[in-house]
C-alpha cells in the first residue's frame, strides 16, 4: 500500500481503532500518547486528524549549548502535516500561541499537538484550527522556551509511562477527542488491516447487542 492509499485508510479510523490495532503489533503503548487532550476546536469535539510529523524540539531559552535554527519552527511547516512540538518538561509557560496557529493554518498544517502548554485558546478556536496540548497557561514562550530542532526524533513520555515513545519526522500522527497514537510507517499497512478487521466484528457485535444478545455470548463467538 503506498503511503498516500495508507494514510487515506488510517482516516476512516478512530485513534481507539488505531491503538488497538497497534498493541497487537507489539508497537510500545499502541503507539498512544497518554496525557495529551483536544483543546480546538472544542473539548472533545468531532474532529480528527491525521497526517506525517513535523516535530520542533524546544529547549530552555537560556540553554546555549543546543543549536539555533535559521528560521521560525512554524515557516518550516509544511502542507498537510501534523506539528509536533516538545516542550521540556516543568515549566508553565505556553510554547505554541494563537499567531502560531494562524501562520501553520496558512501554510496547510492540519493542526498541532503540544507535549507542553499553549495559550490563547480562543484564537485557535475562532481559527478551526485542531490543537492537542497538555495543558494551557497565560505565559508566552519569552524568556521561557525556544526552539533548537527541527524535523528530528523527540521523545514523548509522561508520569504513567515513564519509558519514552519517539516521534520520527514522517511517522502519521492521529489525533481526535480519544486522545493522539503515533503510527511507525513501517506498520501501517498491517494496521489498516486490523482496523478494517475489527470494525467490520464491533458493527456485527453492535448489530447483535441491538437485537438482545447477551454481550459474554456476543463476544465470545465474534471475537476469536
Amino acid at each position: 500500500m503506498s503511503s498516500a492509499k495508507a494514510l487515506e485508510a488510517l482516516k476512516r479510523f478512530t485513534t481507539c481503532d488505531i491503538g488497538d490495532a497497534l498493541v497487537k503489533l507489539n508497537v510500545p503503548y499502541g503507539g498512544y500518547l497518554h496525557g495529551l487532550k483536544m483543546f480546538s476546536p472544542h473539548y472533545a469535539g468531532v474532529a480528527r486528524i491525521c497526517g506525517p510529523a513535523y516535530t520542533v524540539q524546544m529547549v530552555d531559552a537560556k540553554d546555549e549549548s543546543a543549536p539555533k535554527p535559521k528560521t521560525h519552527f512554524v515557516d518550516g511547516v509544511r502542507k498537510d502535516a501534523v506539528i509536533f512540538v516538545s516542550q521540556p518538561k516543568g515549566y508553565f509557560s505556553a510554547c505554541w500561541g494563537g499567531l502560531m496557529s494562524t501562520r501553520a493554518k496558512i501554510l496547510g498544517a492540519k493542526g498541532v499537538i503540544i507535549d507542553g502548554n499553549f495559550r490563547d485558546i480562543h484564537e485557535h478556536r475562532d481559527l478551526d484550527f485542531p490543537l492537542f496540548a497538555r495543558g494551557s497557561s497565560s505565559l508566552g514562550s519569552n524568556t521561557f522556551t525556544r526552539s533548537a530542532a527541527l524535523d528530528v526524533p523527540v521523545r514523548f513520555t509522561s508520569p504513567k509511562r515513564p519509558e519514552p515513545i519517539t516521534i520520527n519526522p514522517g511517522d502519521l500522527i492521529v489525533a481526535d477527542a480519544d486522545g493522539v497514537v503515533v503510527v511507525p510507517p513501517s506498520v501501517v499497512s498491517r494496521c489498516v488491516e486490523l482496523c478494517e478487521d475489527r470494525s467490520q466484528i464491533d458493527q456485527k457485535t453492535k448489530e447483535a447487542l441491538l437485537r438482545g444478545e447477551e454481550m459474554g455470548q456476543t463476544i465470545a463467538r465474534l471475537r476469536k
